[in-house]
């Protein structure tokens, strides 16, 4: 069972009209990470070893320079628990 869940928005300051390209990067390094996401408005949610999803940040912001941005605002949130949380838990009740 994951052990965390990790909410990441990153801004990459990058001109207007390619800021949703370089988050599409952000979001392909997440789907390739294997880990159980989901993708909201406003932020990614993640879900696993929060070493990992760390990492995860971390490999964030290297493409949003790689891709341009000469900086980069990133809002993350971290659920932790050691016994495990999953997204699952939080939301079943509210799907229809």
């Amino acid at each position: 069972m994951p052990e965390a869940n990790l909410s990441l928005q990153v801004i990459p300051l990058v001109a207007e009209e390619n800021v949703y390209a370089v988050v599409d990067q952000v979001i392909d390094l997440i789907q390739s990470s294997g880990l159980n996401y989901m993708v909201g408005p406003m932020e990614t949610t993640i879900e696993g070893n929060l070493d990992d999803l760390l990492d995860l940040v971390k490999r964030a912001q290297l493409i949003c320079v790689a891709a341009g941005a000469n900086r980069v605002l990133s809002m993350v949130k971290i659920d932790y628990k050691p016994g495990g949380v999953t997204m699952d838990e939080k939301t079943y009740k509210y799907r229809s």
